[in-house]
């Protein structure tokens, strides 16, 4: 089984490159809250170490999410999910890798610029850690039916 080529079937495809900037935004909302959260819960001490805990709490929600529900809470709403392209949900290794590239290509310009660029030439519209390992983003409601 693999996923259908983007030029059979466009639907499956369609607007990924606006929903996966909605569930971006979506997403980072998600991470600055638990951030917050634990900033708060630890009285303050959280914010030494600030940078650490933003990785850890979005390397962490991301890999956690993607490994049970093959998405986000912003993926979720925009409808999209991540598949192998082979069509089949990804391993939780895969779901951390995903993470951590994800994270590495958006804290620089040249990795965002990349990322951006790929969706927009790729014919599965994956960004550079979709490329690097082997995945994309789907529209959910499509898949479902």
């Amino acid at each position: 089984m693999s996923l259908p080529d983007p030029a059979h079937a466009p639907d499956l495809y369609r607007d990924l490159i606006l929903k996966r900037f909605i569930a971006w935004c979506v997403d980072l909302v998600v991470t600055l809250v638990l951030v917050a959260a634990i900033v708060l819960l630890t009285a303050f001490v959280g914010l030494f170490f600030l940078p650490i805990l933003w990785i850890a709490v979005s390397v962490t929600y991301r890999a956690v999410m993607l490994a049970n529900h093959s998405a986000t809470l912003g993926m979720m709403l925009a409808a999209i999910r991540l598949r192998h392209l082979n069509g089949h949900r990804p391993d939780p290794m895969t779901c951390l890798w995903h993470a951590v590239i994800f994270l590495a290509s958006m804290a620089s310009v040249v990795g965002q610029i990349a990322s951006v660029g790929l969706m927009l030439i790729t014919p599965y519209r994956q960004g550079l850690n979709d490329v690097v390992l082997g995945t994309t983003m789907i529209n959910r409601y499509l898949e479902d039916r």
